[in-house]
């Protein structure tokens, strides 16, 4: 483990490269970051380093982990950032819940733009974002918004959901098709991109919150249950649900991430790990923190690197850890199961290091403090 501190030392990021080999050994460094900045979401950029939303400075945070260079960018007064994504332009868009408006961060010249949400949807509490196939940013807003960025005419457009309040995580399908999931209403909807027309579909069983949402390369739509304790999986063709329930928790999975190689990763609250689920298999591979309380909130990858943090409330500030790691490929995907099927697969423990194998990446988020 190499440790190298900057200024202010009460945040941490760590840059894990992870070979695969029997033991699941992986080689972690840890990187400082300044005090207080309260980090949520964290996206992996084009130029290697790492975007991450500093909430409370109201900043978007740049970090080279090959130079420990870091980078603040002010979005504005008042600014209080919660989601982070990279446009197919390179760009950073966030999701900019105190300017209560969308914001893009050049990735050259790092100059911010911001793009207002109209005036009948304040204090949205904005969340995630997606890119759709025609290069439209939709959004969502945890009060009961979504909607969407034309980036080319700047225009933005807002809807209030149909069941109110809970809209969360949002993500796009190989063949473009928009959905989301809302956590306070308990359900997730499709999204048409042409017409804003939102479709509901109930989960498998009431109650277990969806929170985040991802698609996995057959469109396959994976989804986290907050209230439930595991991963439910949602087939649009066949509108059917099959859940996966985590190895010994039965609430607070937060976060869910699919890599290239169709793996499903999910933030386990009370286990205090993340869970690596193989839907060819159906079993489980948990990966605990070093460190209590934990509350990994976020992940996403790129191909061949996995990325994380985690933060850990202090007086002084938190602490947070970025993961990196490299993988080997492997794998294969599993296909669809019966409306409503519910399994519980083995688990099976592992070192801190979170080791994945396939081509593909991961990036999570770690963030101990409340639970937005």
């Amino acid at each position: 483990m190499i440790r190298l501190p900057l200024a202010l030392v009460a945040l941490s990021i760590a840059v894990v490269l992870a070979f695969e080999t029997t033991a699941q050994s992986a080689q972690v460094t840890y990187y400082q970051l300044p005090s207080g900045a309260y980090p949520h979401d964290v996206a992996p950029a084009p130029d290697g380093a790492v975007w991450f939303t500093g909430q409370a400075q109201g900043f978007l945070g740049h970090f080279d982990p090959a130079s420990g260079k870091l980078e603040k960018i002010a979005l504005g007064r008042g600014a209080a950032p919660h989601g982070v994504l990279v446009g197919p332009g390179g760009a950073a868009w966030v999701t900019e819940g105190g300017q209560n408006a969308i914001a893009r961060v050049d990735q050259v010249s790092r100059e911010v733009k911001l793009f207002p949400l109209p005036k009948e949807f304040a204090d949205a509490n904005l969340n995630t974002l997606t890119f759709d196939k025609a290069g439209m940013l939709w959004f969502t807003g945890q009060s009961g918004v979504y909607g969407r960025v034309d980036p080319k005419t700047g225009k933005v457009d807002a809807w209030a959901s149909p069941r109110g309040a809970g809209t969360y995580g949002i993500t796009t399908t190989p063949s473009g098709e928009v959905w989301y999931a809302s956590l306070a209403s308990d359900h997730i909807a499709h999204i048409d991109t042409a017409t804003h027309a939102v479709t509901v579909v109930d989960p498998p069983r009431k109650g277990v919150g969806p929170r985040r949402i991802w698609s996995d390369s057959k469109g396959m739509l994976w989804t986290s249950f907050w209230n439930g304790g595991g991963i439910g999986r949602y087939d649009p063709m066949k509108k059917s649900w099959t859940t996966f329930l985590m190895p010994r928790s039965r609430n607070g999975t937060y976060a869910v991430y699919v890599d290239d190689k169709d793996r499903v990763w999910a933030t386990d609250w009370p286990a205090n790990a993340i869970q690596r689920f193989d839907p060819a298999t159906e079993t489980f591979a948990t990966f605990p923190s070093d460190k209590r309380g934990a509350e990994i909130r976020e992940m996403q990858g790129r191909p061949g690197e996995a990325v994380g943090r985690r933060i850990r409330q202090r007086p002084a500030g938190g602490r947070a850890r970025l993961i990196w790691k490299r993988r080997t490929p492997d794998g294969s995907r599993g296909g669809g199961e019966p409306s409503g099927a519910t399994r519980r697969v083995g688990g099976m423990g592992a070192t801190l290091s979170i080791k994945q194998v396939g081509s593909g990446g991961l990036v999570a988020s770690h963030h101990a403090a409340s639970a937005g």
